[in-house]
């Protein structure tokens, strides 16, 4: 077993497995131009490590006095840093094409056009849901490919609150919920509790929290008992009808120029004054 620490993301090398841990204890693993670099360093070092096969992606205990000790998968955005001016528009980029499109389309191997086959290094990705998944954290979980959840926890997608766009959830969570029901997470709040119907479409697993390191390990070893030199394929072979590149480019035209007007609009700072209050928060 070998251990990197960067700061607010740890990887360890558990035999084949990657596990990835989101370390930002003070703000719940909120992510931020602080976190973003490791973060994305850790996807690299799993996806270039000749010798793991798969990556694990999961929250580490936080210290916020509400729930510390405890492991919290991610709060979202860091709202007291955006508030304060201290997340950059680049931020919201730079992830959706860095870390989140890594751990959806692994690394380009070489260059290829829009409409051609991509020859890329990629693994799958399963993702462990402690507390809640918000925001950004959602995000994540729709370009992963297993999702184990501790019950209890629930995720949502809270940016319109935020006032900005959530990444590629506006893309990807129809896929999974259909348009009717991303609409209501998306326009109008809704959260999934992990445990009721509807978030099953977005999770696979749901136990107790003192089951959850137990049903992550059987999930692991069935997915390298199953063998894995097709692993790479057929995740290309979905993503063909699923989201082609060229698919993902238009909708981060959209996305480039509409979070732009949203990140420096007056009405960011009056949501986050209304909805979260911002005015109490100090750096």
């Amino acid at each position: 077993m070998g251990t990197i620490d960067l700061g607010t993301a740890r990887v360890e090398a558990r035999g084949e497995v990657g596990y990835v841990f989101m370390k930002h204890p003070r703000f719940l693993n909120a992510e931020d131009d602080e976190t973003r670099g490791p973060l994305e360093t850790a996807i690299d070092l799993v996806l270039l490590h000749p010798r793991l096969k798969m990556g694990v992606l999961r929250g580490d205990p936080v210290d916020h006095p509400k729930y510390a000790g405890r492991r919290i998968f991610s709060s979202g955005l860091n709202l007291t840093q955006l508030y304060h001016g201290k997340i950059s528009y680049l931020f919201y980029l730079v992830r959706d094409l860095g870390l989140v499109h890594k751990l959806y389309r692994g690394l380009a191997l070489e260059p290829h056009s829009l409409d051609g086959a991509e020859t890329t290094l990629e693994k799958p990705w399963m993702a462990v849901v402690d507390g809640f998944a918000i925001g950004g954290g959602c995000q994540i979980l729709l370009v992963v490919d297993y999702v184990i959840a501790a019950k209890g926890s629930y995720f949502n997608l809270p940016a319109r609150k935020e006032g900005i766009i959530p990444g590629a959830a506006n893309l990807r969570l129809p896929r999974f919920m259909g348009e009717r029901m991303a609409r209501q997470a998306i326009l109008f709040d809704r959260s999934f509790q992990v445990d009721e119907p509807d978030a099953r479409m977005l999770v696979n697993e749901v136990h107790p929290p003192e089951e959850i390191d137990e049903a992550v390990e059987r999930a692991v070893a069935n997915a390298l008992g199953s063998g894995m030199v097709s692993a790479s394929g057929n995740r290309k072979a979905l993503r063909v009808q699923l989201e082609p590149l060229d698919t993902f480019r238009r909708y981060m035209a959209t996305y480039a120029r509409e979070q732009a007007y949203c990140h420096l609009s007056d009405q960011l700072i009056v949501n986050l004054e209304r909805h979260w209050r911002a005015r109490s928060r100090t750096l």
